[in-house]
């Protein structure tokens, strides 16, 4: 059987991992309540560990646990247990940037891998060596390089190379920053990034302009084509602490790019429409990066900056009646009669409509929904699964990436 290319999707907490191996991740990586990242995220208890290792296994897919802070030597305490019980819950690969980690968990894990993060800041070619040497099963890359330069690497050493394709970029070195500590004594390698990059300072001039050094997102969509070609292993989604609708949005894109690619059903017509979609999630400008080009202004935002939420996520699906013809659903956002919307299911399909009427819980006709979190109802004459998402309709004239 073709080994194809794994995308990679984060997961901040149960919910989100559910919703991202459901909508076409490969595997996750999640952040325990120690040791991690992204401790502002809710993250994972040993419990909720085996749980989440036990939903992915049953779908044949994989669970990475981060435990790549820049450890201190108070934060050794411990840190050899919580190893074990996490391997003992079903982790299937630790990420780490600390050296001391890898020879600990080759020598007493059996069958777990470790994957070094890109915190490790692994820019060259000997650098991977050194890594292979050491016995890790793959290195992430710092996201400070380009096209050529990670071909070269997986050519010369035929080590497992992971990369990101979305999502937020780091203004430093893959997160060694440490402005957050000094302006919010946040340590950003730690686990405390307050996201100083992003804050909008003072500066003296007469339009009381405000000046940020923010980076703008990554999306690569055009160019999974050339990575699966050159060998990388694995494509990976920033973003832990995103929205369930978000992780949807992107990984299914994602999902039928991959799937396109490998079917040769990849069209630039259909590549223009996931572009489309992504383009809508986001509320930030996107750029490519290292990957095509020596990074520049363009790349960044200074003064002027705007993130503007959207508000094409209307509902979530709770239930289908079959008999009935009617889908249940949670709304998120202010919807009407005569609105043109589509449902996004986890297997990849999308029905378009426009809405008819809509029904409260006791099939009592509504003007509108404008209550959040309302339980609602449509008639729908195609049957759509549990955990599908209704959007307003992407058309190409309206949503030019």
């Amino acid at each position: 059987m073709e080994k194809r290319i794994e995308l990679l999707s984060p997961a901040g907490d149960l919910g989100r991992l559910k919703i991202a191996l459901l909508y076409g991740a490969d595997a996750v990586y999640i952040g325990g309540q120690e040791y991690s990242l992204r401790a502002n995220a809710t993250n994972f208890s040993l419990e909720e560990m085996k749980e989440a290792c036990d939903f992915a296994h049953k779908l044949g897919k994989k669970v990475y646990l981060t435990t790549n802070i820049v450890f201190h030597n108070e934060d050794l305490e411990g840190v050899y247990d919580y190893l074990k019980s996490a391997y003992e819950a079903g982790i299937d690969a630790f990420i780490v940037s600390d050296p001391f980690i890898i020879r600990y968990i080759k020598e007493h894990f059996k069958g777990a891998e470790v994957h070094v993060s890109t915190q490790a800041s692994t820019t060259n070619l000997e650098a991977v060596r050194y890594w292979k040497q050491e016995g890790v099963d793959r290195v992430v890359l710092a996201r400070e390089l380009s096209i050529p330069e990670i071909s070269e690497m997986i050519k010369e050493t035929g080590v497992d190379i992971e990369i990101f394709i979305h999502g937020a970029m780091c203004t430093f070195y893959s997160g060694r920053c440490t402005l957050s500590n000094y302006l919010t004594n946040r340590d950003s390698n730690r686990g405390g990034c307050s996201q100083v990059c992003r804050f909008a300072f003072d500066i003296d001039s007469e339009d009381d302009k405000k000046f940020t050094m923010a980076t703008k997102d990554l999306n690569m969509a055009d160019y999974i084509s050339q990575f699966i070609e050159i060998g990388v292993r694995s494509l990976k989604v920033e973003g832990r602490m995103r929205s369930h609708y978000y992780l949807a949005t992107v990984l299914s894109s994602y999902r039928k790019i991959i799937d396109a690619y490998y079917e040769e059903t990849l069209t630039e017509e259909f590549l223009k429409r996931q572009k489309q979609i992504l383009s809508r999630v986001a509320n930030r400008e996107t750029s490519t990066h290292y990957f095509t080009h020596e990074a520049d202004h363009t790349d960044q935002y200074y003064t002027g900056r705007q993130e503007l939420s959207n508000q094409d996520f209307l509902a979530v699906v709770i239930d289908y009646d079959k008999e009935q013809r009617i889908v249940t659903i949670s709304e998120r956002n202010y919807f009407e009669p005569g609105m043109e919307v589509e449902i996004f299911t986890p297997s990849g399909k999308t029905i378009a409509f426009t809405i008819d009427k809509i029904y409260n819980e006791n099939m009592e006709e509504l003007e509108k929904a404008c209550h959040p979190e309302e339980i609602l109802k449509l008639k729908l004459s195609e049957e759509v699964e549990k955990d599908s998402m209704m959007r307003i309709k992407v058309k190409e004239e309206l949503y030019e990436p």
